[in-house]
C-alpha cells in the first residue's frame, strides 16, 4: 500500500515529515486539505482508530480561534469529524495511512518503527 500523507504543505512538521520519507526512500501521495478539502467520513476513521485527542490540534491558533461551541463540539467524537473537515488546520498534522494503519504526527522514531 502506498502511503497517504495528508496535511498542509507550509506546515513546519509536515515539510519535515515529507522530507525525512523522501530521505528514506519512501513512495508517498501527498493530500493538500487546503486545495483538496478534508473528508469527514475518512477523520471519522482517523478518530475511531487513534482517538479524538490524538487527531484534534488543540495547540493551534485555529483551535484556540474557534468559538465555545465549536471547541465542545471538537470535543465529540460524533461532531468532530464535521467540524474538523470545514476547519482541516484543527487536524493534528500530518496524518499518514499506511500499510499497519496511521500515524498522527510527526516523530521520526515512531515512523521508522511502522514504516520498517
Amino acid at each position: 500500500m502506498t502511503i497517504h500523507l495528508y496535511g498542509i504543505p507550509n506546515c513546519d512538521t509536515v515539510k519535515k515529515a515529507r522530507t525525512w520519507l523522501d530521505a528514506q526512500g519512501r513512495a508517498y501521495i501527498f493530500h493538500d486539505y487546503k486545495k483538496e478539502g478534508a473528508d469527514p467520513e475518512r477523520i471519522a476513521g482517523w478518530i475511531a482508530a487513534a482517538g479524538l485527542d490524538l487527531v484534534v490540534n488543540r495547540k493551534g491558533t485555529t483551535f484556540r480561534a474557534l468559538s465555545e461551541d465549536d471547541k465542545a463540539r471538537a470535543a465529540d467524537a460524533a461532531t468532530a469529524p464535521a467540524l474538523l473537515a470545514a476547519n482541516p488546520s484543527v487536524i493534528k498534522r500530518p496524518i499518514a495511512e499506511h500499510a499497519g494503519g496511521i500515524l498522527v504526527g510527526f516523530k521520526p522514531d515512531e515512523w521508522a518503527a511502522a514504516l520498517g
